[in-house]
């Protein structure tokens, strides 16, 4: 990405398009649309939203964490009437809840179904085959529209084989490019919902952008020139190790990841988010610690080693005291097994500095997890 400012009109910019177009269809698994917006995943949330949903539709919402939430609060935004199914912050979906409200729609009223395939605040994976089972049983015409932000070229995602109709990313996570860009795919039960809409805003919408006979309508007007080229060499790191192996590498880390939490945890106040493996993510981690403690150990890492942990979006409100008791961990994209131990011992550092208790072992657990794979 590192270059001059290249010829936004003519060129190799303008040649690598198709290109890119095919090889981010190949990393979402589908043979249908995508749309480019320059923006980052709120963008992609909106987006999606405008082509298919009018002011006064109804959409369901089963969130498992802070952006399934906050995905419904950008559809009411645009004037939709939200149906929020709030799972809370430590559990999966419940199929069983959302089956009882769609097969009550007799009217057919929910227009699209919001899931989140991974909520990086809680870092709960979801079941989105399992949600399209759910849709196709009651027999709704409901669209399927999955957030992948989190999860995209991370965990195990297959877009037309799970009957997804509506799928948003962005490209700073597992795509590996600084955030500025944004994507949303479509299939064409998704397109024909667009056809009828009574309009959609010249920026937000998706046909030209998917169907473009100009380089300006990839983009709604300016490429975002350098990020561009940063998605090329992401998209070629990626097919040149094969989706497959990208996702068995992301499952590897995780697990080491994991069993190192799960030695800390077996002490002191360290505990992961998410019990059941099942339904953890192997893009990002959530995890706690008796509040001031994760603020404490994040700030340390960062200052004495240059590690940064994320903090704990959602997992509390910003000005209570129990915010200081929430960290997560992002295993995301261009990561390997030096890496991971590197963040491992890391973190044990900090907590021994600051005399933070915590279980032993967490290094020789996670060293063989990856011996073995």
């Amino acid at each position: 990405m590192h270059r001059a400012a290249p010829n936004i009109y003519d060129g190799e910019l303008v040649d690598m398009m198709p290109g890119l177009t095919a090889d981010l269809k190949r990393v979402a698994r589908t043979q249908h649309h995508v749309a480019m917006y320059t923006g980052n995943g709120h963008a992609a949330w909106e987006a999606a939203l405008a082509n298919v949903i009018r002011p006064g539709d109804k959409v369901l919402v089963p969130a498992t964490g802070r952006f399934g939430v906050g995905w419904g609060e950008m559809a009411k935004g645009i004037g939709a009437e939200v149906d929020l199914l709030d799972f809370g912050l430590h559990s999966p979906m419940d199929m069983d809840r959302i089956s009882e409200v769609l097969k009550a729609d007799k009217a057919h009223e929910i227009k699209a179904v919001l899931g989140v395939h991974v909520d990086t605040s809680t870092s709960i994976r979801n079941d989105i085959p399992a949600l399209r089972a759910v849709i196709d049983a009651a027999d709704h015409p409901a669209l399927l529209m999955a957030d992948c932000i989190a999860s995209l070229g991370c965990d195990l995602f297959e877009m037309d084989d799970w009957g997804v109709d509506v799928m948003v990313t962005g490209c700073q996570k597992g795509l590996m490019v600084p955030p500025g860009m944004s994507f949303v795919f479509f299939n064409d039960k998704a397109d024909a919902a667009r056809a009828s809409m009574p309009r959609v805003s010249w920026y937000w919408d998706w046909s030209p952008r998917a169907h473009a006979e100009e380089f300006f309508q990839y983009h709604g007007g300016t490429a975002p020139t350098h990020h561009l080229y940063g998605l090329r060499t992401a998209l070629d790191m990626i097919h040149a190790e094969g989706i497959e192996a990208v996702w068995a590498r992301h499952a590897v880390l995780a697990r080491a990841i994991w069993a190192a939490c799960e030695a800390w945890s077996e002490a002191g106040s360290f505990a992961m988010n998410v019990t059941d493996r099942a339904y953890r993510s192997n893009a990002v981690t959530s995890l706690r610690l008796e509040a001031p403690k994760a603020t404490a150990l994040r700030n340390w890492v960062e200052g004495q080693l240059g590690l940064t942990l994320g903090i704990g979006l959602g997992m509390a409100p910003p000005k209570d005291p129990a915010w200081h008791g929430f960290f997560r961990l992002g295993h995301m994209g261009h990561v390997n097994g030096q890496m991971i131990m590197g963040l491992l011992g890391g973190i044990e550092a900090g907590m021994r500095s600051l005399n933070i208790e915590h279980g032993p072992g967490a290094l020789d657990a996670a060293s063989a997890v990856i011996a073995e794979n």
